[in-house]
């Protein structure tokens, strides 16, 4: 989702199909470093985006807490090692806003990193998030490259990921609500009580970011982040209770029964919501409300999830 946002982007500047190199899964394995490697050296890239990973929602770190932690510290060790080794000089690496401490003061700075305890249920991913935010520091530092590291809020939108287990909650949502609508049922259970605060970025803002973060002159950057605090927030400035956000995801697909939720279910923290103060003094802001993301969003789904028209 992220990369495939990050290429519309990158087109809609009028970047040429032959100047972008990009690898499915199939067709690569970033797991597998030999591959990596016989990667850059076929290709001559000059910048990098960072954008694949494996994620899920609470349910799947909760279950495969070894995959999560593992396929991510591979990823992003191989990646930033053979970027360096090729002599790429521009990297962007993609994490999580998961990187802060469950209970970091609210809006979470980018300051609050390695500050406290993390919650436990996605433990593993950040993690390994927070060891790709020091790769790229640490190779800064010993060998001048130019490694940046953006952390995006909950991300959805257009390419994401609906299924039933193993998604994040937007999407999540939207499949259940459709399903129930669908089915005519009179009731939607959401695990939790409802109450957890959550900020929300659609996925072509995110990418809107990405690239206007790779593009900063060195110096602007630098201005704003420190060598051993490198990282930027990305973020809506904005959040909302999972009650409310199931409400809107309602009003959008036209769903009338009710909303229930299930108090004895993870509500995981309590709020997470970004500063996203130093990413809007370099010249950033995002342009899609919620409910507007989620009408998007929507429409994908029946467009490709769907035999709905």
């Amino acid at each position: 989702m992220a990369g495939s946002a990050i290429l519309r982007n990158l087109q809609a500047k009028g970047v040429g199909a032959k100047d972008v190199v990009v690898r499915t899964h199939k067709e690569l394995d970033l797991t597998n470093q030999s591959a990596v490697r016989s990667f850059f050296q076929q290709e001559k890239l000059d910048q990098v985006y960072l954008a694949a990973a494996k994620v899920g929602g609470i349910y799947a770190n909760n279950t495969y807490p070894a995959e999560f932690i593992y396929q991510n510290l591979m990823v992003e060790a191989n990646v930033i090692h053979e970027a360096w080794q090729a002599g790429v000089k521009k990297l962007l690496f993609l994490g999580s806003s998961c990187i802060y401490p469950k209970l970091a003061p609210q809006p979470m700075s980018e300051r609050a990193l390695l500050t406290g305890t993390l919650e436990s249920t996605n433990e593993p991913y950040a993690i390994a998030k927070i060891a790709g935010i020091k790769l790229c520091e640490s190779y800064n530092r010993q060998y001048g490259t130019d490694y940046r590291s953006v952390m995006p809020t909950n991300l959805y939108g257009i390419g994401d990921n609906y299924h039933p287990e193993n998604s994040h909650v937007i999407p999540a949502l939207i499949r259940r609500v459709y399903e129930a609508k669908s089915k005519s049922a009179s009731v939607v259970t959401i695990w939790g009580t409802g109450r957890p605060r959550r900020e929300f970025l659609y996925i072509d803002d995110m990418a809107a970011a990405c690239v206007h973060v790779m593009n900063l002159d060195q110096e602007s950057y630098n201005g704003y982040t420190t060598p051993m605090q490198s990282h930027v927030n990305v973020g809506s400035g904005e959040d909302i209770t999972i009650k409310e956000l199931a409400l809107t995801i309602a009003k959008v697909i036209g769903y009338r029964g009710s909303i229930e939720f299930d108090p004895t279910k993870p509500d995981g923290t309590p709020r997470k919501l970004m500063d996203s103060t130093r990413l809007n003094n370099l010249g950033w802001q995002a342009s899609v409300s919620l409910e507007a993301g989620v009408q998007l969003a929507y429409s994908d789904f029946l467009k490709n999830h769907t035999n709905a028209q």
